[in-house]
């Protein structure tokens, strides 16, 4: 067991944002526990990415939507490791719905994005926080929205759910301190293939298009960045808890 480094826990982490942010942590220094529900071979190649880089990277199957499977991964981290001082709760689900097709979302399809995107999350903060306590340290980054905080997205019922991870975010800063520091970031539109498949090549692309020409920064976010936003918060930031980030390039701020 090698305890020296830090260890980081990342939901969802067999592509996308938590892929990017376990390679960071892992260039940073700190061990990694892949997470993934359904995808082991990607899972395993983050894994080969991240012990590229001369720490360890520990791969755990596990739907945060099941409590007995959020408690095994911090188990697993805790058995590996004997510490957990980062958890990033990024594994997240949607349904794409436009917002005015009221009939187009169930009551199945809201319990089923807020098992992951909300309660999830916070089953894995409840599962993790005795070891960070005992350490009287730890960062839990949650992973959530520019549509939790615009009221748009891929569906009523996403938007709603991150949403309520934000709000989520704050009483737990407040219940958790000192020992934990609890934070939020909120990307935008993310470049990738969750939403090219989601949203449709065409719709995909002219989206990239109007952002870029609109967006006070001109770009779009990548998974890269956002990765970077939460190891800032996880190892730095010591001051900093219940706050949320938002990563759009200045979207939300308009044009003039």
């Amino acid at each position: 067991m090698n305890t020296a480094r830090p260890v980081a826990l990342v939901t969802g982490s067999s592509s996308g944002i938590g892929a990017a942010t376990a390679r960071l942590f892992a260039q940073r220094g700190w061990h990694v526990v892949i997470n993934y529900a359904r995808s082991a071979e990607a899972a395993e190649r983050v894994a080969l990415d991240c012990r590229n880089h001369g720490v360890d990277a520990l791969v755990v199957q596990a739907n945060v939507a099941e409590d007995a499977d959020c408690r095994r991964l911090a188990e697993a981290a805790e058995s590996e490791w004997g510490r957990i001082d980062a958890l990033v709760n990024n594994a997240g689900t949607t349904r794409f719905c436009a917002h005015d097709d009221l009939e187009g979302l169930s009551a199945a399809d809201f319990h089923d994005i807020y098992a992951v995107n909300t309660v999830g999350a916070y089953q894995m903060v409840r599962a993790v926080a005795p070891a960070m306590q005992r350490a009287n340290t730890g960062s839990v980054v949650n992973v959530a929205s520019i549509a939790g905080v615009r009221g748009f997205g891929s569906s009523i019922a996403y938007a709603a759910s991150k949403g309520a991870l934000i709000t989520m975010t704050r009483s737990l800063a407040r219940a958790l301190g000192p020992a934990l520091r609890v934070n939020a970031v909120c990307p935008g539109f993310v470049r990738g293939e969750w939403l090219a498949q989601g949203m449709g090549e065409s719709r995909y692309q002219a989206m990239v298009e109007h952002l870029e020409a609109t967006t006070p920064l001109g770009r779009v976010c990548s998974a890269e960045d956002v990765a970077e936003a939460i190891v800032y918060f996880a190892t730095g930031a010591p001051l900093t808890t219940g706050e949320t980030l938002l990563l759009d390039g200045g979207t939300h701020l308009g044009r003039l």
